[in-house]
C-alpha cells in the first residue's frame, strides 16, 4: 500500500494533487503547528499575466498554535476575492465550470481553517475524479507527540504501508535506509516540467491548481497529473 502525507495547503499547486493520485491513502495533517507565510492559508493565481497572492485571513491568535486550532477572520472579504478570481480568469476556456466550483469552495461555511482547507482539498479531488481514500492524522492511532521522520513512520505502520511517496522537497528530512530497515519504501515525487497556455501570455509556472483547471480541462488536468517521476 502507497502512503503519501502533506500539510493541508489551499488550493494548492499541481504537484500536491500528483502526491495524491499517486498514492493509495493520503494522510492530511490537522495536527501539525501552524507556519506563517507558508502555503497552508494562501497560493497564487495569475493576474495579468504576473502572478499575485491570495491568501485565507485568519482571526488574530498565537502563531504557535496547530492548524486546526485557527481559523478564519470574521471580517474575511470573500466577495472581493470572489471578483479578483472572476476578473483575472473570466475568460479562460473553462471558467464557466471551474468558476462556480470556486465559488463553492470559498463560500464554504467552516470557520475551522483546517476543516476549510481540508473541505477544499476533498472538493478537488472530487472535480477531478480522483479516488484516493483521503484521511486526517489524528484519527490514526499513533503517539502524536512524535515529530518529523518518526511520526511519518508511526502513521506508515500504523496504516501496513508499504512504500512511502514523499514531495521531492522532503529528500534531505528522510533516509531510505531507516524507511528500509522497517521494510517500507521511501520514494520522492518529482513534478516534471508542466506548462500549458495561459492566454496569450509568457507562461508562469507553479501556480495554484485553481490555474491549471481554468485551462485545462478534466481529462487534460488528469494527463497533467501524471507528469512526475518517483526517485
Amino acid at each position: 500500500m502507497k502512503l503519501g502525507i502533506m500539510q493541508p495547503y489551499f488550493l494548492p499547486y499541481i504537484g500536491y494533487f500528483q502526491l495524491i493520485k499517486a498514492v493509495d491513502k493520503f494522510i492530511v495533517y490537522d495536527n501539525i503547528q501552524y507556519i506563517k507565510n507558508g502555503w497552508i492559508n494562501r497560493n497564487r493565481f495569475l493576474q495579468n499575466g504576473k502572478d499575485n497572492y491570495f491568501t485565507l485571513p485568519l482571526k488574530k491568535d498565537s502563531n504557535f498554535l496547530d492548524v486546526n486550532d485557527r481559523f478564519i477572520a470574521i471580517d474575511f472579504d470573500k466577495k472581493k476575492l470572489c471578483n479578483q478570481i472572476k476578473a483575472s480568469y473570466v475568460k479562460a476556456p473553462f471558467f464557466q465550470s471551474v468558476f462556480p466550483l470556486f465559488e463553492e469552495i470559498l463560500f464554504c461555511s467552516h470557520e475551522n481553517l483546517f476543516e476549510y482547507v481540508y473541505a477544499s482539498l476533498l472538493r478537488i479531488c472530487a472535480y477531478l475524479e480522483i479516488k484516493t481514500e483521503i484521511l486526517i492524522s489524528s484519527s490514526i492511532s499513533i503517539d502524536h507527540t512524535l515529530k518529523s521522520e518518526n511520526k511519518v513512520l508511526a502513521i506508515c505502520q500504523a496504516l501496513s504501508a508499504t512504500e512511502y511517496i514523499n514531495a521531492i522537497g522532503g529528500m534531505e528530512l528522510y533516509s531510505k535506509e531507516r524507511f528500509a530497515e522497517n521494510n517500507i519504501k521511501l520514494s520522492f515525487l518529482k513534478t516534471q516540467p508542466i506548462e500549458y497556455k495561459q492566454f496569450n501570455n509568457i507562461f508562469v509556472p507553479y501556480l495554484s491548481i485553481l490555474d491549471v483547471l481554468m485551462f485545462n480541462s478534466v481529462e487534460q488536468t488528469n494527463e497533467l497529473l501524471m507528469h512526475y517521476e518517483l526517485i
